[in-house]
């Protein structure tokens, strides 16, 4: 199965990011795609932390303008499409949900996974605090996309591998064939631990990983990491861009992954 990672520089204008994710994905597809991952934050890089408060959608409206064009570019499309993240709505109306919602070939949605650990942040000059505006959730979620069973997370959660095995070890399930890991990594901590966690939560998971990032300096002046890519069950990276818009395709092999499970049976060894 041929996976793309698409990367943004978004803007505060939400239709702008709407058309443009659209023609990446577009892009994605034409490469042969048959599963294509947004970044987090792909459809609003704000100016303040409440813009999100203002685009949130209600949950399954696929009237919707950000829910509408994630279920019609997979539909028109025909592949699998992680959509990245966007708001939406809560009882609270101060809180949103950070939440990727996945959909099928057919546009419908297929899973849905609110982000756990809400990323916090001062080092005396940059100061992030996603709690401000986000409720977090609480349920690790999995999907079946094709033949590959696919672990949902966001950002943050990549410094959390617990979150990672209980995808994998949850009473009757299987594990992850591959992980998702859409994220908006500041550019200070991205260069620090971007590269080092997606290969070591690779290596521990024995499995894929696609990490599609915002990379680049938004009109907002915050810079982000970037550095899409896609990493196999060894912790070798298949592709990557560093910065700037774009996509990056590779394959998952199922021969692959057979083979390092079956060299080194980690996955065997369970303490809890």
């Amino acid at each position: 199965m041929k996976l793309a990672a698409v990367q943004m520089v978004s803007t505060p204008d939400v239709a702008r990011n709407l058309i443009d994710a659209r023609r990446l994905i577009a892009e994605a597809a034409a490469q042969g795609a048959q599963l294509v991952s947004l970044p987090e934050y792909f459809c609003l890089m704000g100016r303040a932390d409440t813009d999100k408060l203002a685009i949130a959608e209600e949950p399954g409206d696929l009237n919707a303008p950000i829910q509408a064009m994630l279920s019609q570019a997979a539909q028109e499309h025909g592949l699998w499409l992680i959509g990245g993240t966007l708001p939406l709505r809560t009882p609270d109306a101060s809180r949103v949900r950070n939440a990727c919602l996945v959909f099928a070939p057919d546009g419908t949605q297929a899973a849905r996974y609110d982000k756990i650990h809400l990323f916090r942040f001062n080092n005396g000059r940059e100061d992030y605090d996603e709690g401000r505006v986000l409720e977090r959730g609480d349920t690790p979620t999995a999907v079946q996309a094709g033949p590959l069973r696919v672990g949902l997370s966001i950002c943050y959660d990549l410094r959390f591998p617990e979150l990672y095995r209980a995808m994998s070890f949850a009473p009757g399930a299987t594990p992850c064939d591959l992980i998702s890991v859409p994220a908006a990594f500041t550019y200070t901590t991205g260069q620090a631990h971007w590269e080092l966690l997606l290969r070591a939560r690779a290596v521990e998971n024995q499995c894929y990983e696609i990490a599609a990032a915002q990379g680049g300096k938004h009109e907002n002046g915050r810079r982000t990491w970037g550095h899409s890519m896609i990493v196999d069950p060894w912790g070798e990276v298949l592709a990557v861009l560093p910065e700037g818009e774009g996509v990056v395709v590779a394959e998952v092999d199922a021969a692959r992954l057979t083979a390092v499970r079956t060299q080194l049976p980690a996955l065997t060894h369970r303490v809890l």
